[in-house]
């Protein structure tokens, strides 16, 4: 892929994630070492809430979701696919559109029918539907967030639990919980009233957001020390 044009689905966004990125990745970095580019970026986005930097939030959140795109290239997992059954447009442990969950008090997940016609196409489409499914009307700016840091958390424990035993019941679990973070990615964008495919294309519709060029021609101590 060639640039990221606007109305891009998930699919071609890891696409050109890994057209962009992923000669390098393969080159420099390890699944480890690109779960911490994760971390340190989410983190920092955590931060820009705290700060009232919606700029901070947006700019370090959508890094963390490539370097998250990069991992789960290099793992190859379709996000998009795992998503969508995930989040089959209703809450993926009640069911329901909008969740349920607190006003029903459910205490088991539920087997969801799935719709293909309902799937989202965009990614923009799919922040839509989370939002639908987890009004940010219903939670702070704050909750958000501090659901964002325990997925990324599980996320992490995931991952490295089956870096440490590579077992397929512990890949699964990987699958899981990146479906899970991408759904509190998009709940702080929703939050903040963030349009996450606009400033996702205006950063990277050159290639790489910081050199502009397919592939990425940043040196890695660049790449390993970049603030923004």
């Amino acid at each position: 892929m060639a640039a990221l044009t606007p109305y891009p689905s998930l699919t071609d966004y890891q696409r050109f994630a890994d057209a962009v990125y992923g000669l390098n990745n393969r080159r420099h970095f390890t699944a480890d070492e690109m779960l911490t580019n994760i971390l340190r970026f989410t983190m920092r986005g955590l931060k820009g809430i705290r700060k009232g930097d919606p700029e901070k939030v947006r700019m370090n959140m959508t890094i963390a979701i490539s370097w998250t795109m990069s991992l789960l290239t290099q793992l190859g997992v379709d996000l998009e696919r795992h998503v969508w059954e995930r989040f089959p447009y209703r809450c993926s442990y009640c069911g329901q559109c909008p969740c349920a969950c607190k006003a029903k008090k459910v205490q088991r997940r539920v087997k969801v029918v799935v719709d293909p016609r309902r799937r989202p196409r965009t990614i923009r489409d799919l922040q839509v539907m989370f939002n639908e499914i987890y009004p940010a009307s219903s939670r702070t700016l704050e909750h958000a967030g501090i659901h964002l840091a325990e997925e990324i958390g599980e996320f992490s424990e995931a991952v490295m639990t089956y870096r440490g035993n590579h077992k397929d019941a512990e890949f699964d679990k990987v699958i899981l919980e990146a479906a899970d973070l991408y759904s509190c990615f998009m709940g702080v964008f929703n939050s903040l009233g963030i349009d996450y495919e606009k400033g996702l294309v205006a950063s990277f519709k050159h290639g790489c957001h910081a050199c502009k060029h397919i592939p990425c021609e940043c040196e890695y101590q660049y790449v390993v020390n970049f603030k923004s």
